[in-house]
């Protein structure tokens, strides 16, 4: 019988996958080149600087701009399209490390938080929210994923999270203001402990049929406005779990290098048998990112 040892699962939304243990081929470090470092932060600077416009506008000025450090049009335009390239892969990473995380969570509120101009700066909101979120995560279980954006009518920062709450602080309040931007009334479930540090907040009940949307929620603002997911500490992206062959649906992916579990595998670690995969069982298990 063929045996999986310390494979890492994630689940998609829909079913859960193991990616075997496979020794990677050691590589040798590449020596840095100074010149292409610099290269490389000229690129990224002008990417972020012109974040805003289309692509074959962005393109165009990068590549102006290295033509001068390159000297030649031709390699300035396949340096660009290269990083171009790198960029979307990355960002497809991204969103595939984003799916898995969340879906390995459990979560209770979609969150998004303002900040009051009588309380504070958008620089003290962007530190003092940060800091509160991580206080929270260490001293009170808390777990989040977010986003910082800028609304397009006024500029505004707000930050976007998905948020599980152990236990809550604070008490919520409902509260109904007109939306400038859907032109019609909205009911906010405000939290007075954000409330009065911060500003305006709300905390939406969420349930897992709405992640999907809720994570394209997420992403949409990463690939748009470059900003990076916050996650707190500690989020596994993957368990690892030891696979038998019978739990196996068939082999996936490029060369078949994934492995389609049915819903009810069996975990075990180590040989040991935990139980059927639940959340209960996957908390007990070994974690990865």
């Amino acid at each position: 019988m063929e045996h999986y040892p310390k494979t890492k699962v994630y689940f998609d939304g829909s079913h859960y996958i193991g990616i075997p243990h496979k020794v990677q081929p050691w590589k040798k470090r590449k020596n840095k080149n100074r010149t292409e470092d610099k290269l490389k932060e000229k690129f990224e600077k002008l990417y972020t600087e012109n974040k805003a416009k289309s692509t074959k506008e962005k393109k165009e000025i990068i590549k102006t701009e290295l033509i001068k450090e390159i000297k030649e049009e031709e390699k300035a335009k396949e340096y660009v399209n290269a990083n171009f390239d790198r960029k979307r892969r990355n960002n497809i990473e991204r969103r595939k490390r984003l799916f898995r995380k969340v879906y390995l969570q459990e979560w209770n509120y979609f969150c998004t938080f303002t900040y009051d101009s009588s309380k504070l700066t958008e620089q003290e909101f962007r530190k003092k929210l940060t800091i509160c979120l991580r206080h929270l995560s260490e001293r009170n279980n808390w777990k989040y994923i977010g986003v910082w954006e800028r609304s397009p009518q006024n500029d505004r920062l707000h930050f976007h999270s998905l948020v599980y709450a152990s236990t809550m602080i604070g008490t919520f309040e409902e509260v109904k203001d007109y939306s400038t931007k859907n032109h019609q009334m909205q009911v906010a479930n405000q939290n007075t402990f954000f409330l009065e540090r911060f500003g305006r907040n709300d905390f939406k009940r969420i349930c897992k049929q709405e992640l999907n949307s809720t994570i394209r929620y997420l992403t949409k603002y990463m690939e748009k406005t470059g900003e990076k997911i916050i996650y707190s500490r500690g989020l596994p992206t993957y368990f690892i779990s030891d696979i038998i062959e019978d739990d196996i649906v068939c082999k996936i992916g490029n060369e078949d290098r994934k492995i389609l579990l049915f819903d009810n595998f069996t975990c075990l670690n180590d040989g040991e048998v935990i139980g059927q995969v639940s959340p209960e069982v996957i908390d007990k298990m070994p974690k990865s990112n």
